[in-house]
């Protein structure tokens, strides 16, 4: 999913449900469809089985030779400490208040990172970013074109009623409903049907294969809620009472624009929540963020401000983690009316960034240079000589300012206009808009900087108004699940987030063609083509690899430190430190 987010917000989130989907898993109305194709052969296999050859293996394993991993300005960790004992409670720093909790708009960060401990989704995102059965014990591909899931039995929901197929065919159902203007709607754009096939059974048919739909069954896009608590809350579904959802905790008291209280659900069917309470404490200013991670108001939080980096490390207070965050730093291409349509300019100002300067200064030093739109992350699984020619051939992140120079001037590009928003809503966004502007300036170009609120900036992902008079904007996308095709998507024809309405028929007819490929080989191999025409088009100009940041005091450890925690229950493993 994802997702198409500022990197560290003082904004909360002001888009409503009907704001649509943002990110590759929100994605887009995916306009280029997979194409229906004929069955290459039959996969009938459960999890366990699976795990091996199809879509579980392309997720399986951590992911491995992320480019930051060896970065002397920080090292990734695997997670943190288990937990020694028990605590009554723990309270979290979270960026802004979410809107709502229902799970069907839950793509941003603050609502999965509360989400993640209260629903649970028919498949699991592990903490090393791998596929495990969730609230299905086991899921198996009967035919190309249906996908069974058997559902564990006697999962309590939150209400003290017990989850059967009726459940989970309503709430994928309510994921479907254009009515509802559900987030992950177009990551159910292949799907013919979802019917119960057994008390404990649900069968979704889809349209043509779709090797996207089951790892997608991991994020929010397969919570099963109680059908009858849904419909009982209406309207207020997701901003009052209960969630009757599966998860480690239950909604407790939310206390508007202050805070939201989870309490341990102790029918939980799996390992229950070492932690009576979770307490979620709203601070959008990232000065009063870190200072309460400091004098121990908040006990640790996601998302830490980049600028608070240092004073975090050498404070005595905490340690400061950094984990696989499958994020790149972005500048994204929102119209090809102006200077940006000639692609030498593109790719004239990716030349003249620099790269090093921004991840200094803008990323704290925790990122890593790169000029690939996918993280080396998601091709964690990818055969070892489709993962190295995925890389191969791509631009140098150099700074080469007289070649950037030529290129404009071949362009016939000289004095044009280039306007890019910039907001205060962070350091690392200001500094980047900064970045291009500079770039900009010594190539010829007239960069302008336009400045958008902190609390408007998200609607530039996902409101074509907000973007006018704009040519680029700042941007760090994430993935939902591990798969290079969940970015890659983004460029085809009509996709949601393919802010410069680019079109190219040779690119969406392979993008379908991989997405409807089970076979993780194949399907990479066709990625490593469709990662060479992003790279070359430049749609979006990667400028860094950026890692889960995750503070934790002395009193509390166990927090998983990759971006798993936006769809894995991780509040549920965080304890004390010491008995």
């Amino acid at each position: 999913m994802p997702r198409s987010l500022p990197w560290s917000r003082a904004a909360s989130s002001t888009r409503s449900q009907s704001d649509g989907a943002p990110s590759a898993a929100t994605g887009s109305p995916r306009t280029g469809s997979a194409r229906a194709r004929s069955a290459r052969r039959r996969y009938a296999l459960p999890v366990a089985a699976l795990a091996a050859v199809s879509l579980v293996a392309a997720c399986s394993g951590p992911p491995k030779g992320g480019a930051s991993a060896n970065d002397a300005a920080f090292k990734l960790s695997a997670g943190t400490p288990a937990a020694a004992g028990e605590l009554d409670s723990f309270t979290w720093a979270l960026y802004a208040e979410p809107p709502t909790l229902d799970y069907i708009s839950a793509f941003d960060y603050p609502q999965n990172t509360i989400l993640s401990n209260v629903c649970e989704s028919l498949m699991k995102w592990t903490p090393q970013l791998t596929m495990a059965p969730g609230l299905a014990e086991k899921a198996t591909n009967a035919t190309p074109l249906t996908w069974v899931y058997d559902l564990r039995p006697n999962v309590k929901f939150h209400d003290g009623s017990t989850m059967t197929a009726d459940d989970v065919v309503f709430s994928l159902g309510r994921q479907m409903n254009p009515d509802l203007g559900a987030a992950w709607n177009s990551n159910f754009a292949n799907v013919e049907s979802i019917k119960k096939t057994g008390p404990l059974q649900v069968t979704v048919t889809l349209k043509t294969t779709d090797s996207q739909f089951p790892q997608y069954m991991a994020t929010a896009a397969g919570v099963v809620a109680s059908k009858a608590g849904v419909e009982k809350a209406g309207e207020n579904y997701g901003t009052a009472g209960s969630l009757d959802c599966t998860g480690p905790f239950k909604l407790g008291t939310w206390n508007k624009g202050q805070s939201i209280e989870l309490q341990r659900f102790d029918d939980y069917w799996g390992t229950k929540a070492k932690s009576k309470k979770a307490v979620f404490t709203f601070l959008t200013d990232p000065s009063a963020r870190t200072n309460a991670m400091l004098n121990g108001e908040a006990d640790g939080g996601y998302l830490i401000p980049t600028e608070s980096y240092d004073r975090l490390r050498k404070s005595g207070a905490g340690t400061l983690y950094f984990g696989e965050g499958l994020s790149t730093v972005n500048v994204n291409v929102t119209s090809m009316k102006g200077a940006l349509g000639d692609v030498r300019v593109r790719r004239a100002l990716s030349l003249a960034l620099d790269r090093r300067g921004f991840v200094k200064a803008g990323l704290g030093g925790a990122g890593t240079v790169t000029t690939s739109l996918t993280t080396k992350g998601v091709w964690a699984t990818a055969p070892e000589n489709l993962r190295k020619a995925a890389f191969e051939g791509l631009p140098s992140a150099d700074q080469n300012i007289e070649a950037a120079k030529k290129m404009i001037e071949e362009a016939g590009a000289t004095g044009k206009t280039v306007t890019i928003a910039t907001s205060s809503i962070g350091q690392d966004v200001s500094l980047l808009a900064t970045a291009v502007q500079d770039a900009g300036t010594k190539i010829g170009l007239k960069v302008e900087l336009k400045t958008i609120a902190p609390n408007a900036f998200t609607s530039l992902f996902t409101d074509p108004k907000a973007r006018e008079g704009l040519d680029m904007f700042p941007e760090t996308y994430y993935d939902s699940i591990t798969d290079p095709m969940d970015m890659l998507s983004n460029f085809q024809t009509g996709a949601y987030q393919n802010y410069a309405e680019y079109s190219d028929e040779a690119y969406d007819s392979l993008a379908d063609k991989a997405r409807a490929e089970y076979d993780p080989a194949k399907r990479f191999s066709a990625a490593v083509e469709l990662q060479k025409k992003a790279a070359d088009q430049l749609l979006w100009i990667p400028v860094a690899e950026w890692p889960t940041a995750v503070f934790l005091n002395k009193r509390i450890t166990g927090a998983p430190t990759t971006i798993s925690y936006l769809y894995y229950p991780w509040a549920a493993d965080v304890g004390a430190a010491a008995r």
